[in-house]
Parts: C-alpha cells; structure tokens; sequence
C-alpha cells in the first residue's frame, strides 16, 4: 500500500522551520533563509524558534507549541527541522496530529527527527529525511537533493560498491533513520513496523558495543528478518572502549543480518556526514545492489 504523499511545493509556498530539540542561533539559520527565499518560498519563523533552555531551544512546551502551530497553519506547505540534538522524544506525545492528518505537510529533517519520520510514518504519510538549516552551507548536493524532493522531480542515486554489500533487488517502502532512536522508540506509539520494507540506519558519535546492542535489540524484536532490504548510511566518529571491540560499525551491522537472504547497501551518503542525501520515506523504492554498485531510485 503506498502511503499518502504530502503537495509538492511551488514557488510562493510557505515553510515553516522549527526546533524541537537543540537550540540554534539567528546567524546559524541565515544560509537556510537566504536559500529557501531563493527557491521562491516564503520562510515562516517559529514563535520559540531562537528560545534556549540548557541545551534545549527552549522548554518542551515551547518547542511543543512551535510544532504544533506549524502543523495546524494551513498555510505552510512543509516543516523543517532547525537541527538536530536531542529533544523530540520529549515532545511528541504532547502534539495533536489530527488536523495535520486531514491536511498532510512534509515533515522534514533528520537524527533526532527520526522519532517525527516514525511517529508519522505510522499515520500512512510520507516524510523527508533530509539536511537541516544548521548543516546548509556544509554541502551543496545535500541542498539540492532536498530541493528537488520538496518540488518533486525524480532522484536516483548510484552509490559505489562496499565489500560488505549484499547483492539482490528490493522494490518496497523505506523506513528508518537514526539507529539510536529507532532503538529508543521500540516499544511505542512511534515505534515502526519493517515487514516488508527497505530499512535505513545510520548513526553518530555511537561506542561499537552499543551499535551492536542496538543491533541486538532491532533482531531479537523481528525488526531485521523480515526486511525487503537494508540500506546502511554514515556510520560516523564510531568510538571504542580501551579494550577494542574487535569490529567496525559495518562488521557489526552486517553480522546481525548475515543470515538473511535480502539485499545490504553500506556506505549509503546519507545521515550525518556532509553529503546527506535526501531520502522520501515512506515511499517505495527500488534498490538494486550488484557486483559494481547499488542503484536506489
């Protein structure tokens, strides 16, 4: 079944950005700004966008209240995600999605918004796992992947082959994001169903252990046996304890799905590397993992 899709955007839409985790400043916001207004689009600033609570842009009310008004204003076309850090779990359950529901916006962002991809996700609406205003001026390929989604024209992506890879075809739904949130979320409303379809991980700043508890955890609760496929991102600035761990990221990775018969990308640009991709979640894909490289389109 495929899932609903929000508008496509046009010149004079309105998007909204928002921070519902870490805080951010004016100056860090500008490139974001100045591109958006370029592209046509009229750029809506959140009433607590520039707030601060210790590492927070703001109390969870005030983030709460910033995204819940984003997502009730008909007239913003898209909502995305100053940066990201660490918070949107922590608001989540305090959002009313109902009018969104009735009138579906694009959601995007990445990291900490894969608990928004989740939740909404499960509602049937697609998302965009994409690059934020923090990471704009970082590269110009991530912006322009991001651009062309929002507008819907057609991306496909070649990707160079891995010595990991599994070769095999998928054409299924994608899901996913952040390994450690979709590990924090098991268990609840915004916790993602995999049956069937692509799977996306990435993670930052993780010790190999944990990567491979999470791992772990996603196996031993059916969120890896019954994939179509997976698909592996940025696996960045891994950190290890004193005494090694014996694997890297990858290694780990694929030796938790090394009894499955579905096709494995690694290496995907995607996640919190420079050149981040821009990924529909929610839509079908076909993913074509060969002897000289993986096609995703």
């Amino acid at each position: 079944m495929n899932l609903i899709h929000p508008p496509f955007l046009k010149k004079g839409d309105k998007i909204a950005i928002v921070a519902s985790a870490r805080k951010i400043s004016m100056q860090e916001l500008q490139p974001a700004i100045a591109i958006f207004k370029s592209w046509g689009l009229e750029v809506v600033l959140g009433k607590n966008l520039l707030g601060s609570d210790n590492q927070y842009s703001g109390k969870d009310a005030e983030r709460a209240e910033d995204l819940q008004t984003a997502l009730d204003d008909g007239s913003v076309k898209a909502i995305i995600s100053a940066r990201g850090g660490y918070g949107t779990i922590r608001i989540i359950d305090k959002i009313d999605f109902t009018k969104f529901r009735l009138q579906p916006k694009w959601v995007i962002g990445y990291s900490d918004i894969t608990v928004l991809h989740s939740h909404i996700h499960n509602f049937g609406i697609e998302t965009m796992h994409a690059t934020m205003p923090i990471n704009f001026s970082v590269n110009e390929e991530a912006v322009e992947t991001l651009r062309k989604s929002l507008f819907g024209e057609k991306l496909k992506y070649e990707v160079e082959n891995y010595s990991l890879n599994r070769e095999g075809f998928a054409e299924a739904q994608i899901v996913g994001g952040n390994l450690s949130l979709l590990y924090a979320l098991a268990g609840s409303a915004s916790s993602i169903h995999t049956k069937g379809k692509i799977l996306f991980i990435e993670d930052l700043d993780e010790y190999l252990y944990h990567i491979d508890r999470m791992m772990m955890s996603l196996k031993r609760s059916g969120k890896l046996g019954d994939l179509a496929g997976l698909v592996v991102g940025g696996m960045t600035e891994m950190k290890d304890n004193q005494i090694p761990f014996g694997k890297t990221a990858e290694e780990i990775v694929f030796d938790a799905v090394k009894e499955y018969k579905y096709p494995v990308c690694f290496n995907f640009p995607a996640g919190h590397i420079d050149k981040n991709l821009a990924l529909v979640l929610g839509r079908t894909m076909r993913l074509i993992v060969g002897e000289n490289g993986v096609t995703l389109s």
